[in-house]
This record gives C-alpha cells, structure tokens and sequence, in this order.
C-alpha cells in the first residue's frame, strides 16, 4: 500500500472510531470538578470529553460549534445558569442531551430540571460514583436520577397518573398541544410559543383553544392557571 492509500485508511479508521464514542461537553465553574468528572469519565475507551467550559456561555458556543452527544452541565454557572443553556439547547433545536450537575437536593429544582427536558440529574457529592452510569444508562436511551433523589421521581410520576385520572381528557392531546401547555406553564406567551415552534400567531392561538375546549377550561385565565399548576407533572 502505498503511502497517500496509507494515511487515508488510517484517517478513515480513525474517523469510525469517533464516531462509535459518545462525545460529552463537562461545563461548571469549579475546575476541580471538570477535572475529576473528566478523569473518572477518560477512564472508559467510549468516552471522549469533546469540551470543557466554566461558563453557560462558553459551554452554549461550544454545542454549536460541535456535534456533542451529552453535555454535563452545572445547574448554577456564571453568565448563564444550566438552565437557561438547557432552554438555548431546545430553543435551537441542537441534538444533545442534557445531565444537570447540583449541589441541592431541592425538589423545585428537581421538577424544573424535568420540565426543561433534563435526560439525567446528578448530585455532586455523589457524582464521582453515579456519573458513568448516568451517561451509560442515557446512550442507551433511559433516563438517569441519582438514587437519593429517586423519591422526587416516585413523587413527580404519581402526581402524573394522578392528573390523568382527574382529568382524563389530557390524553386527547396532540404532542404539539402538550407541548404547548408545558410552555404556558412557563409563563410564555403566545408570540414566544410561535417564535420557539416555527408557527403562526394563529396557529398557536387555535392550539390554545383546542388544548381548553378539550381540558374543558372556561374563562379568560383558566388555560394559564392550570398550565402553572400541572407544569410540574405535564
């Protein structure tokens, strides 16, 4: 073989092996934790760290720039908190999933991190010990919680079932119009659910009506009301 066929073969095996690793962007502001997430992580072949960033800014310019499969991000950072990078991610429609690092065992933290979509929730103080799993179990399509805050996810999924059997009619909801419900629950309103969709003003206002007529929701702030109270288990 000669050297030019060489190298391009080379290339291309090296390119499949990128391929087959799970890319994972480390973002928090305590670069002691970036380094001891990233050394437990280097630790299995299937890992790569893609990227490192101790701001919600630089980590949200380094998930556009590069194709990251999970971005381990830290609920309180500088510039922009995980969250708002999280709500940047869905807004954007960028293709990685998210795993929230926290040092509080907060509920409220807990459920807003499942309304923004979070794929895993982990715990510093355990983090050492549950990330590997947590990051294994999300490329394999599941969902990871740190097991001392299991309780929060019993709670969140009773609370849900709940909701279905009171209100049965929400399961006569179009994904769009659940969507659209988490959203007002977010206190957004229908100009930012339009922008964030890619949908008319109209067009949302008729989901709007849809979503009341079907809940059975009369009066001006009723849709708004229920959206804020359920939000937690939508």
């Amino acid at each position: 073989m000669n050297p030019k066929a060489a190298a391009q073969n080379a290339l291309l095996k090296f390119r499949l092996i990128m391929e087959n690793k799970i890319k994972i962007l480390i973002a928090d502001d305590h670069p002691l934790i970036r380094e001891g997430l990233k050394l437990v992580l280097e630790k299995d072949t299937v890992f790569i760290i893609t990227g490192e960033a101790k701001n919600g800014v630089e980590a949200l310019n380094i998930l556009r720039r590069n194709k990251i499969d999970i971005a381990v991000l830290d609920i309180e950072m500088p510039l922009l908190s995980g969250f708002e990078v999280a709500r940047k991610i869905r807004e954007e429609k960028l293709n990685v999933k998210i795993v929230f690092l926290t040092m509080y065992k907060d509920e409220q933290m807990f459920n807003e991190a499942m309304e923004i979509g979070a794929s895993g929730y982990v715990i510093k103080e355990n983090a050492v010990e549950n990330i590997v799993e947590c990051i294994k179990r999300i490329s394999e399509g599941f969902n990871y919680v740190s097991p001392a805050l299991s309780h929060f996810l019993i709670k969140s999924e009773r609370a849900h079932k709940e909701l279905i059997r009171e209100i049965p009619s929400i399961n006569d909801l179009t994904k769009t119009e659940r969507m659209i419900l988490r959203m007002i629950g977010e206190d957004k309103t229908t100009n930012q659910i339009a922008n964030e969709l890619h949908i008319s003003y109209k067009t949302t206002e008729n989901h709007r009506n849809n979503i009341s007529r079907k809940l059975q929701l009369k009066g001006t702030h009723s849709l708004i009301k229920f959206a804020i109270n359920n939000k937690h288990v939508l």
